[in-house]
């Protein structure tokens, strides 16, 4: 299992050792569930994810993650493990939700990378019931990095 970070959009320089969180919340979320595959985690900006969300979710605005798990079927040559897909962040969403939350924008891009992995992994939130097992894992998964409960008020 292997996390491959692009960042594409120059705001996300100022986030202090992006790629070393990037890298601890994602294999952290792949190893929590023990989870064999590869993921792709491309930090973009609210116009590319609002892209993103039109084409693939019907949705014209930018939102804080998108997670795309690669299709069923995908072939690879014998012996190869498929990527589970592709977590994109936007980063003036996460910045802005950072600071209207009180949180610092790191820890709130390591639990949105977690979040986007766990949806690659299976986990939705539709119903209350998927909410509350996603989250409880998210909150183990974010204790295990030393981060406090994304939740809590």
């Amino acid at each position: 299992m292997s996390v491959t970070v692009e960042i594409e959009h120059d705001g996300w320089q100022k986030l202090d050792g992006l790629n070393s969180l990037a890298q601890r919340a994602g294999l952290a979320a792949l190893a929590a569930r023990q989870a064999k595959g590869d993921v792709f985690l491309l930090f973009t900006s609210d116009a590319e994810i609002r892209q993103l969300n039109r084409a693939w979710r019907g949705k014209d605005a930018a939102t804080n993650v998108l997670s795309f798990p690669v299709a069923a079927g995908f072939n690879l040559p014998e012996g190869e493990i498929a990527p589970l897909g592709d977590v994109v962040l936007a980063h003036e969403t996460i910045v802005r939700e950072a600071e209207a939350q009180g949180k610092s924008a790191s820890h709130h891009t390591a639990h949105l990378i977690v979040h986007g992995v766990l949806h690659l992994l299976g986990y939705d939130h539709r119903t209350d019931a998927e909410a509350a097992v996603m989250e409880n894992e998210e909150r183990r998964i974010l204790a295990g990095l030393g981060i406090s409960d994304p939740y809590a008020p």
